[in-house]
């Protein structure tokens, strides 16, 4: 049984009232709410709100509004979630903004979708892959995607989140990161290639 199979069996598990089911449904999709989040914080709000933040807010509203949930596939059950993050994302923006009144780094319009983030998780994150890492392309389960990412090294996730779902030039990944660019670009590689490995199952 594949996990996409898993994921629509837990959603119709949960509509039926199996509270079980729900509390996996939402375990099974930590990791990828988690990769967005992260995602959100590095480009616009940075140090000031924690991804978490953003996860456990997103997750409460989901959680309250789970009966408003129409979709009947993975694929609509994750752009649900999105839209709810983005939506939170939207709101700390709006916040920090009124409480410190200056304009956060890097801050984008309160009237424009929010990032491009929000629309394909696999997409945006496979886009700049290149050989040897073509193998994640082909990967089509973004929940598995987003499991492997959270399991690498904290620096191998933020080069990869900088460089493949922001799609940052390597000069603008360098500096966030305050490494060289010859090093950041040695760091994706090295990512990727674990990133590949975890993902073939073979995590050593």
């Amino acid at each position: 049984m594949s996990d996409q199979t898993t994921l629509v069996i837990l959603l119709n598990q949960a509509r039926e009232g199996d509270e079980q089911a729900r509390d996996r449904l939402f375990q099974k999709c930590r990791a990828y709410v988690g990769v967005v989040a992260r995602a959100h914080v590095e480009s616009w709000l940075q140090t000031k709100v924690d991804a978490s933040d953003l996860v456990q807010q997103t997750f409460l509203d989901a959680h309250r509004g789970f009966s408003n949930f129409n979709g009947t596939t993975e694929q609509e059950w994750l752009a649900w979630l999105k839209a709810i993050l983005s939506n939170n994302a939207v709101d700390y923006i709006r916040h920090y903004q009124g409480a410190e009144k200056r304009k956060i780094q890097r801050e984008v319009s309160l009237d424009a979708p929010v990032g491009n983030l929000s629309n394909e998780f696999h997409f945006e994150l496979s886009a700049q892959i290149e050989t040897p890492s073509q193998f994640v392309i082909r990967k089509e389960d973004e929940i598995e995607l987003a499991d492997a990412i959270s399991q690498l090294p904290e620096d191998y996730q933020e080069v990869i989140l900088l460089r493949n779902l922001q799609r940052l030039p390597f000069q603008d990944v360098a500096e966030r990161m305050g490494r060289s660019r010859p090093a950041t670009q040695m760091l994706w590689m090295r990512a990727l290639n674990k990133l590949q490995e975890i993902m073939e199952g073979n995590p050593e």
